[in-house]
């Protein structure tokens, strides 16, 4: 079973790694400029969009300009967001005569969506009409996924260009990412899951009898359109509660396989993509390796957790050689190790998306996907978003060398300064304030522990996991939490939003001040930044940052949990 899981996991990483260099290349043109074999199709209708919107293409912006135009892009979908949920009731596409939803509950959605995060205290299917699906959290899937990676490309930009003051244009960038990346993969995708049996109709819900003489109400809509941009945005969000665990969304390995695939391409693609902007594709590669050391690492931790005997039931071991004790909660169609590396993907890449359930794992297995979410969606993360946190996190740990040898801290040509440190220190340490602050007060007040289905270590786990999935933008959850009420949801909006938004401030902030510097040429006293020195050490940051800041929290959720399990106590 081991020799089986391991090449599962390596069969997965080897097609990925294959695919990173072509598509990140191709990401590379589109947001350079360059031509592309998509430019004969999409050049006119491009154009056609710059003149409708009135966007003057020739336009260089300064750092606060670009970040203007991301907070209104933002703000306009979360206002827009809001009234298309509260007025749902009243417009087309309602098949089944849905009602309006709450504000709080429209808050969280709209919030939910425009910050990538996809998490949903509702039922979809029994709260969303198709319009709201689509023409409200689709398309915000498609802007969510193109915010993240043009604040990385401005970011980029940032340690490219020099004595400059100008990031590039906004909406010249998110209009090219939409149009050239995630359209196009996501038309593809839609018609693949379409050919392997996902439904994508408007039609009324299927009124069915089961063979007990039970009524059931069998969901249809819209899906391979929302599952293909959900997975390759890195969103996240299902069309149906149960997720990439519905057969309607998910219906065989090959498309288990595929989703993994789509949701683990533009983040990792885009190390390369960094590569060849900054002029060193050995950059992007490093970069790459040290987030793909954590993952599988992570991953095959999470995955042998799943096969270990349970303490509680190991008297069976008779019945089952394999020592599958841990299948409750998990995909059976696929097995463990395709739950747990999916697990492992979606809590590393920031998607969100599930095709088992994290609340079922044993207690370790289901600390580390928490884990990974805290150590700040780096490791792969989000579109976009994964990468310029990495980045922040390359930044501290050429300080930290910087400081072990003596010498001004330089990364990539630039040195590395006090306002430099202060963003990076600010927007890595941002989302780990909402998320203790808001489990410290959810664990101690009525309108928190109410929701928990669980006591003791593992209800506590609920609660980290919530505002930590929250915080990082993940979406996922453990499922005991009952979090559709006005505390929750107000605060978990809290925590999506700050969580998003002021890490790409500082990140915005960091951009403008490296654009503004000189560059420095590499000298005998440059720490080199494509070697495994560089990789080991940077591996480390991001574990002891994310160790230090959450391992006092951990070991009062998965850790305590887990030795209570061993000694015989479960909740």
């Amino acid at each position: 079973m081991l020799i089986k899981s391991v090449a599962e996991i390596a069969f997965f990483f080897i097609i990925l790694l294959a695919l990173v260099k072509p598509f990140g290349n191709f990401m590379y043109k589109v947001f350079n400029g360059d031509k592309t074999f998509l430019t004969p199709l999409l050049s006119i209708p491009e154009k056609i969009i710059y003149k409708i919107s009135g966007v003057d293409t020739e336009e260089d912006q300064s750092w606060k300009k670009y970040f203007g135009g991301v907070i209104l892009i933002n703000l306009i979908g979360i206002i827009f967001l809001i009234l298309v949920q509260m007025f749902q009731a009243i417009l087309p596409l309602n098949t089944q005569n849905l009602p309006n939803t709450s504000f709080h509950l429209a808050l969280n959605t709209a919030v939910s969506f425009v910050t990538n995060t996809n998490w949903q205290s509702y039922v979809p299917e029994a709260t969303m009409s198709y319009f709201t699906q689509m023409l409200g959290l689709t398309v915000q899937n498609f802007l969510s996924a193109a915010t993240g990676m043009i604040v990385l490309v401005a970011l980029i930009r940032g340690f490219v260009r020099k004595e400059s003051k100008h990031l590039g244009n906004c909406w010249v960038d998110l209009t090219r990412c939409v149009l050239y990346i995630l359209l196009p993969i996501s038309i593809v995708s839609a018609v693949f899951f379409i050919s392997q049996g996902v439904p994508n109709n408007f039609n009324q819900y299927t009124d069915a009898t089961t063979i007990e003489g039970a009524k059931q109400f069998i969901s249809q809509g819209p899906m391979a359109s929302q599952e293909a941009i959900k997975m390759i945005g890195t969103n996240g969000g299902g069309f149906l509660n149960a997720n990439s665990a519905h057969p309607f969304e998910n219906p065989s390995p090959l498309t288990n396989f595929f989703q993994m695939l789509m949701m683990a391409l533009i983040p990792a693609s885009l190390t390369y993509t960094f590569g060849k902007m900054v002029n060193n594709t050995k950059q992007g590669w490093a970069i790459l390796t040290a987030m793909l050391i954590v993952l599988i690492s992570i991953t095959g931790v999470i995955t042998y957790s799943e096969f270990a005997p349970n303490t509680l039931i190991s008297h069976i071991s008779d019945i089952d050689p394999n020592n599958q004790f841990n299948f409750e909660g998990k995909e059976t169609r696929f097995g463990i190790t395709q739950s747990t590396l999916f697990a492992g993907l979606t809590t590393s890449i920031s998607a969100g998306a599930v095709n088992s359930m994290h609340d079922s794992y044993s207690p370790l297995g289901g600390m580390l996907t928490m884990f990974n979410i805290e150590l700040g969606e780096v490791i792969l993360g989000g579109t976009g978003t994964g990468l310029y946190i990495m980045l922040l996190f390359a930044i501290l740990t050429v300080f930290i060398a910087g400081l072990m040898v003596g010498r001004t801290p330089e990364y990539l040509g630039k040195k590395i300064g006090p306002i430099e440190m202060q963003s990076v220190v600010l927007g890595v340490l941002a989302p780990s304030i909402f998320i203790l602050v808001l489990t410290a007060i959810a664990s101690i007040i009525p309108q928190g522990t109410s929701a928990l289905n669980n006591a003791g270590a593992h209800g506590f786990s609920e609660i980290l996991y919530a505002y930590s999935s929250a915080a990082g933008n993940n979406g996922s959850a453990f499922a005991g939490l009952s979090a559709n009420t006005v505390f929750w949801n107000l605060t978990l909006t809290l925590a999506m939003f700050g969580g998003r938004f002021i890490p790409i401030f500082f990140v915005m902030r960091l951009a403008g001040s490296l654009v503004e510097k000189k560059y420095i040429p590499t000298s005998v006293g440059t720490f080199p930044t494509t070697g495994l020195t560089f990789v080991i050490l940077l591996i480390g940051v991001v574990i002891i940052v994310g160790g230090l800041t959450f391992f006092p929290a951990l070991t009062l959720s998965g850790v305590a949990e887990h030795f209570q399990l061993l000694s015989g106590k479960a909740f």
